[in-house]
């Protein structure tokens, strides 16, 4: 039974998600809840290690939370079931219709779909950043911040905008991931 519903849950993720993984962050949250999968804390602990690996953060996710839930054959499932509609749709589109994004009625559907994923994804961030730095489970509950989410988030923070003053360009991805890795072992024991 839980391998078709991560299946089955992760397919319709999978094909009503536009905008990449962060984009489906917030279904995939609600979902995993609903079904009592993981934690609130469980959550944000998955997206960081599927952020810091490599691969896309949609598959890494599905990956992780099925292997979390029903092992390998779930891990398989969930990962299938994210990629089987995005692969179904490249395989119909190339197939079938190749000037697909010149059509008038394709170009007002992702006109109307892109705010809406922008949307999706700062409510995600908003969430993210009430329940990590500020400790806050829902909108109405009481504040406690995590002083040292805070600290860690404000060093990245300024070491990205001294980087960027003095080089001209972001730091590396890679490198900021790795110093926060740093500063948590640090400021975490």
């Amino acid at each position: 039974m839980i391998l078709w519903e991560l299946f089955s849950t992760f397919f319709g993720i999978g094909a009503v998600s536009f905008g990449g993984g962060y984009g489906m962050i917030s279904l995939v949250r609600e979902a995993v809840v609903r079904n009592g999968w993981l934690a609130e804390s469980e959550f944000l602990d998955f997206i960081a290690v599927s952020e810091s690996t490599p691969g896309s953060l949609a598959v890494n996710m599905a990956t992780f939370i099925g292997s979390s839930q029903a092992g390998v054959l779930g891990s398989l499932l969930a990962t299938l079931g994210v990629v089987l509609p995005s692969f179904l749709a490249i395989l119909l589109i190339a197939a079938v219709i190749r000037n697909l994004l010149k059509y008038g009625p394709v170009q007002a559907f992702l006109a109307g779909v892109r705010p809406c994923v922008v949307g999706m994804i700062l409510s995600t961030a908003a969430t993210m950043g009430l329940t990590t730095l500020l400790g806050a489970k829902a909108i109405q509950s009481l504040v406690s911040p995590d002083w040292t989410g805070i600290l860690i988030f404000a060093i990245l923070w300024g070491v990205h905008g001294v980087w960027k003053a003095v080089r001209k360009k972001s730091p590396s991805p890679i490198a900021m991931i790795l110093l926060s890795a740093a500063l948590g072992l640090l400021l975490c024991r």
